[in-house]
């Protein structure tokens, strides 16, 4: 797997004894991201009630390489054991943004869903961006599918 160099920062009022993202496996595509609340939120954490959502704060701020971009991803265990998604999936964190990444965490479980400072909340990957180049036509090339969409081609 190719790497990339992307220079993180810890933003003002984060907890520093938070671990820093890493990969668990050699195989890993993506880092875990943490909750790292500010001092006023650090004892008591966050619960999500299902419906709600919030925005938790990771207390880190990337300076990506041009032409790359950081995903946003859930982590499928809390998905699966908790019912707990992440709203805009994957969230794109952009190669000139500077500012802290936040989490918005949806709960859709059953029941209330604590985070706690330090908790693993997602998880964030790197990849190479392809920018378009939109060409404004009269029509577009026929396929056997045509304009069908949602469900179109079959069942499942």
């Amino acid at each position: 797997m190719p790497d990339i160099n992307v220079n993180v920062m810890r933003v003002a009022g984060s907890d520093p004894a938070i671990e820093m993202p890493e990969y668990e496996t050699a195989g890993a595509a993506g880092m875990d991201l943490r909750a790292n609340f500010k001092d006023d939120l650090r004892g008591s954490g966050v619960v999500l009630n299902t419906g709600e959502r919030a925005l938790i704060p990771t207390g880190l701020a990337f300076a990506l390489p041009f032409g790359y971009e950081a995903q946003v991803r859930p982590r499928s265990g809390l998905a699966l054991k908790k019912g707990v998604a992440l709203v805009n999936s994957p969230g794109t964190i952009d190669c000139d943004y500077r500012g802290e990444v936040g989490v918005i965490i949806i709960n859709h479980g059953a029941d209330a869903f604590e985070i706690k400072h330090g908790d693993r909340i997602a998880q964030v990957l790197f990849a190479p961006v392809t920018r378009g180049t939109l060409t404004v036509v009269d029509d577009l090339d026929e396929t056997d599918r045509g304009a069908g969409g949602f469900g179109s081609t079959g069942q499942g």
